[in-house]
């Protein structure tokens, strides 16, 4: 194949790249920006498959790929906060179905691997106690990283657990070698999720891990903050609304046992204040045993509570 046909080629494939692309970030609101380092080919053949019908994952350079996102921010101009997030080796996955779901599909699309010599540990790694299965020539590789072994029926045995490797940290040349021999592959690669867009709206991968009970409750402990910020400087809201009716209707019921004003809402008061022996029955186990001082603590903390209008006064 001469110069000018593989000119040709790649100006077609690049063309291409550029339709398709083009054509994705029209057609699709939902993009995953993925981290594609340490992951070949192959393995990036197997998560198109598996993401088949369901998304679709585009590899490109970074730098054709930022041109057509600001060529369509003509039409789309969402699609500018893209562009810082198009850095190092990144993938970018197409999809209108559930990102949860396509997340799980490509993590589960991940490959064991050795560790490489002068590669950063995702994990910390730790070699366990027992026999390895090497030849006694072959203690070199365990004496210079210190590692304590032992001679057991023709093979080399570690006598306790060792810490290879530490997360974070260049993995060195002795322990690659030595994972090696012990055929242990402690890292595994593959796509890991770093950001996700949603129609304009960029978020962490974080986010697909909340489910809707932590949704709830994130609303619920908002709905409480704006209670009490209400309650407390005094303007209703409907957070507040119900908080303000109690300690209104507290009001109340202070009111009528202050007054001796009957009330049928102020029955079961009056009826507990005219003979607290009846109330004995209901009162928690482990109560206070003694007869007339129990039922005055009783008494005591009732109109305590009714005295506590919980800084809201219907009479002050």
């Amino acid at each position: 194949m001469d110069l000018a046909a593989i000119k040709l080629k790649r100006q077609r494939r690049k063309a291409y790249f550029f339709e398709t692309f083009a054509e994705l970030l029209r057609t699709h609101s939902q993009i995953l920006l993925l981290d594609a380092n340490n992951v070949g080919s192959f393995q990036m053949q197997q998560v198109r498959i598996a993401l088949r019908g369901r998304a679709t994952l585009i590899m490109g350079k970074n730098t054709m790929m930022r041109k057509v996102i600001r060529q369509e921010m003509e039409a789309n101009p969402k699609l500018e906060r893209l562009l810082p997030l198009i850095q190092e080796n990144v993938g970018v996955v197409f999809t209108s179905e559930d990102m949860g779901e396509i997340r799980e599909v490509i993590s589960d699309n991940r490959v064991p691997a050795f560790a490489k010599s002068g590669a950063i540990a995702p994990i910390n790694v730790t070699v366990p106690a027992g026999p390895t299965g090497l030849e006694p020539t072959q203690t070199s590789h365990l004496q210079v990283l210190g590692i304590a072994t032992k001679i057991t029926r023709g093979a080399i045995e570690i006598l306790a657990p060792v810490d290879l490797i530490t997360k974070g940290e260049k993995v060195g040349s002795s322990e690659a070698v030595l994972l090696q021999k012990l055929d242990i592959k402690p890292f595994s690669y593959g796509l890991d999720l770093v950001s996700v867009y949603d129609d304009g709206t960029i978020y962490s991968a974080e986010v697909l891990d909340l489910g809707t009970d932590d949704i709830v409750g994130f609303l619920m402990e908002g709905v409480a903050n704006v209670a009490a910020f209400s309650l407390g400087i005094g303007y209703p809201t409907a957070p507040s609304a119900p908080h303000s009716i109690i300690a209104a209707f507290k009001n109340v019921l202070n009111f009528a046992v202050g007054a001796e004003y009957e009330m049928a809402e102020a029955e079961a008061v009056f009826a507990y204040l005219a003979d607290p022996s009846a109330f004995v029955a209901a009162a928690p186990a482990g109560g206070n045993d003694g007869g007339d001082g129990g039922e005055e603590e009783a008494a005591k903390e009732e109109t305590d509570e009714s005295d506590d209008d919980m800084g809201f006064s219907l009479f002050g």
